[in-house]
C-alpha cells in the first residue's frame, strides 16, 4: 500500500466507534432484561465526566473532573438502557447516586471475568489523565497484556 493515501471522505473511525459503543448498549440491555449479571460477569465502565449528556452528582464530578470508572457488580439498581445512554444507581461511600451516561461519553468497557475489553478514542488529541477507580462496590481487577482488548485508532499519519 502506498504511504501517500488520501484522507478518507468516509468517516470510518466514527462509524466503528459507534458500532463498538453499541456493543456496550446491547450488553447492558441484556443485563437490564434479565435483571442481573450472569455468572461472575462484572463491568468496569470508564467515561468522561463532563461530556455532553452526562448527569452525575456534583460531588462526583468535582472528585473526578475528567474521567471516572464505575463498577457494575454487586450493588447497583435501576439500570435503564436506551439507544443513546444508560442510567444506573450506585453507592459511593454508602451514599446512593443516580448516574446518566451517554454511550458517546464512554472511553472504556471491561469485563475482567472473561478478559474482554473495549477502548474508545478520546475526543481530544491528548491521552486522559490517570484517575482513581470510583469506590462504589467492587475490588479492583486489571486485565493483563494479551487480553481480548479491542483498540481502534484511525489517527492520521503525520
Amino acid at each position: 500500500m502506498s504511504e501517500d493515501l488520501p484522507d478518507s471522505l468516509i468517516p470510518y473511525d466514527e462509524i466503528v466507534q459507534e458500532a463498538l459503543r453499541a456493543v456496550v448498549g446491547r450488553v447492558l440491555g441484556e443485563v437490564q432484561q434479565t435483571g442481573g449479571l450472569p455468572g461472575v460477569h462484572h463491568f468496569y465502565i470508564t467515561f468522561k465526566t463532563h461530556a455532553a449528556g452526562v448527569d452525575i452528582p456534583k460531588h462526583l464530578s468535582e472528585r473526578f473532573p475528567d474521567e471516572m470508572t464505575i463498577v457494575l457488580q454487586n450493588k447497583f439498581w435501576d439500570l435503564k438502557v436506551s439507544d443513546r445512554h444508560f442510567e444506573v444507581s450506585l453507592t459511593f461511600n454508602q451514599v446512593a447516586a443516580h448516574l446518566v451516561i451517554p454511550f458517546s461519553a464512554i472511553t472504556a468497557f471491561v469485563d475482567p471475568a472473561v478478559n474482554f475489553a473495549l477502548q474508545f478514542q478520546v475526543q481530544a488529541d491528548e491521552e486522559p489523565e490517570p484517575h482513581d477507580v470510583a469506590e462504589n462496590d467492587a475490588p479492583q481487577v486489571m486485565t493483563e497484556d494479551g487480553s481480548n482488548v479491542v483498540t481502534v485508532d484511525f489517527g492520521k499519519k503525520k
